[in-house]
């Protein structure tokens, strides 16, 4: 069997750059003894990842495997950490496969929430594949693989996914944001306010508008996009937010009355300082008519009288 690693400080120092908010005696700054590893918590507040040094019992790969697992599950006691993993979480099983850990969980696992799951994958990532042999871990729930934001599968992680300065974990920031869906009538917007973990480099007008591609998390309300519509790109100059949209955004056939749908964009878009205005296009072009009887060639301001209860700001 393979023997399991020995980390040197370069990965040490590396993660405490790059994780921060570690006390010196969890991380120290001396060569590691052999069969020493790195475990990856999270602070209590689910913000980032805590790293502490552990040194493990066993060499064989196999059971290395196992024992790491359970000092992510296990909190020590005299330090103010938490675990990655929700406790309604469970393994089901693990597999180890040509360089490959696949971690079957339960479906409980893509119930936690956004910012703890991004934080959960990094850590379980970061964690296992220090042992020699483990180069990627994929993750499943209720056997069927592991999804993005997007609808695509997160596939094969390895370590170096969460060091650059674009997938690290600690590049992610959590945004409170206030989106417009349809109430249940379809006649008016209702407010609904959502914590969202996201990229430092995703622009908070493409977040809100994938956010609300995503529909509505809240009972009661209704999507006003639809979901095949896919957001082409967006820019803002002099406090103009352009979105242009592909074709399936005219395809609005849900049941909400016509403007909804285009206050819905609006009315969440605006709630960002930067924002003041916004231009729709299709396929690069203004000149179209949505639902056969709104011009999108014109600049659309905030409006509140669609909100229930709403008043302009």
């Amino acid at each position: 069997m393979i023997r399991a690693g020995i980390r040197w400080l370069a990965l040490v120092i590396l993660a405490s750059l790059l994780l921060g908010g570690c006390r010196s005696q969890e991380v120290p700054v001396s060569k590691p003894e052999e069969n020493q590893y790195v475990i990856y918590y999270l602070n209590t507040g689910v913000t980032r990842l805590e790293p502490v040094t552990y040194t493990a019992e066993n060499t064989d790969a196999l059971d290395l495997i196992q024992e790491l697992y359970q000092q992510l599950r296990t909190v020590p006691v005299d330090m103010d950490v938490a675990s990655p993993l929700s406790s309604k979480v469970e393994l089901q099983r693990l597999q180890w496969d040509q360089n490959v850990l696949y971690m079957y969980f339960d479906a409980n696992y893509t119930l936690m929430g956004t910012s703890q799951e991004i934080l959960c994958r990094a850590a379980l990532t970061k964690t296992m594949t220090q042992i020699q042999g483990v180069d990627y871990v994929n993750i499943y729930s209720g056997e069927q693989p592991l999804m993005d934001s997007s609808g695509n599968p997160v596939g094969m992680l390895s370590a170096s996914d969460f060091m650059d300065n674009i997938s690290d974990v600690n590049a992610y920031e959590k945004s409170e944001l206030t989106l417009y869906f349809a109430d249940e009538s379809g006649q008016y917007l209702q407010a609904e306010t959502r914590e969202v973990m996201h990229s430092i480099n995703t622009s908070m007008e493409r977040l809100v508008v994938e956010q609300l591609l995503e529909g509505p998390e809240t009972e009661g309300l209704k999507s006003t996009i639809p979901p095949d519509a896919r957001l082409l790109n967006i820019s803002v100059t002099d406090n103009v937010c352009y979105l242009n949209f592909d074709s399936a955004f005219l395809n609005n056939t849900l049941d909400v009355a016509d403007e909804i749908p285009i206050y819905s964009i609006v009315d969440s878009l605006t709630q960002l300082t930067a924002v003041n205005r916004v231009q729709f296009s299709v396929n690069g072009s203004p000149a179209v008519m949505f639902r056969d009887r709104i011009s999108l060639d014109a600049l659309f301001e905030q409006n509140m009288d669609y909100v229930k209860g709403g008043e302009e700001d």
